[in-house]
């Protein structure tokens, strides 16, 4: 394990699987400031290595990925210093997003807020059994941003409402209905199901892995023609890499 910075630590497999973990937020891994920075920091190093296929993102403890943001911090904040707090957390969740390689949340325990915002802003999100989702910052007198303008496109506007407006928790099993999350893993089996989705994600090419999470991005923001139209070159391009002919001939061969 590799300490990039206080709040930030990596762990590389032989088959280019990180796993980035939030260090020293305490039990339920909250977001300050500091932490945001360090975690920012991290994803942005770790994007600009091409032979990453896959990072895992955890918390230090088995309460939480991400408990929420620090409301110590921001209980003290004025409107010039909270649009500096916030654009830091939206610059956090934009590395997430933005990371070329796929992003795999390993929520155990609760992930609430800021921590719901950065696991909306990976590719997959895979719960622990017991595992609670919320977004309580009405609650506390302030609206949920940033990316939290992800939710409609997970579960739905009606769905997203609820959340963010009534402030209420939701279950493992529920988020998985809404389609909030990919997987609920059994329990003692968080890892197991983190894994099995690392091993699906190391079949398939990298390159064109790459590819498809550039323009599944591209595709949240573009009209239906202008996506459509977009692929064609991306299709195209991926025969440059070599990744088809190498990986469309092993499949013939196999089946001789």
């Amino acid at each position: 394990m590799e300490m990039l910075n206080p709040h930030c630590s990596v762990d590389r497999d032989a088959r280019g699987v990180v796993r980035l973990t939030i260090c020293n937020a305490g039990s339920l891994n909250i977001l300050s400031s500091a932490v945001i920075n360090g975690v920012r920091e991290g994803f942005e190093k770790l994007a600009a290595d091409p032979d990453i296929r896959a990072v895992i993102l955890a918390g230090q403890s088995e309460k939480s990925m991400i408990g929420g943001a620090d409301i110590k911090e921001m209980a003290k904040l004025d409107q010039k210093s909270a649009e500096a707090f916030i654009t830091r957390l939206r610059d956090l969740c934009e590395a997430v997003r933005q990371f070329p390689a796929p992003v795999i949340a390993r929520l155990p325990g609760w992930c609430l807020g800021g921590g719901l915002e950065v696991a909306a802003a990976c590719d997959f999100r895979i719960a622990a059994h017991d595992a609670m989702f919320g977004m309580p910052e009405v609650r506390v007198g302030i609206p949920s941003v940033i990316h939290a303008a992800l939710l409609p496109r997970l579960i739905g506007w009606g769905r997203a409402r609820w959340l963010v407006m009534t402030a209420e928790n939701i279950d493992a099993p529920t988020a998985l209905a809404w389609g909030l999350i990919d997987k609920v893993a059994p329990q003692g089996g968080l890892d197991a199901a983190v894994e099995h989705t690392v091993k699906a994600l190391l079949e398939c090419g990298p390159q064109a892995l790459r590819s498809q999470k550039a323009l599944l991005r591209q595709w949240e923001e573009l009209p239906l023609t202008e996506s459509v139209n977009l692929s064609v070159g991306v299709f195209g391009q991926s025969f440059l890499t070599g990744e088809p002919q190498r990986l469309m001939q092993g499949f013939l061969d196999r089946k001789r």
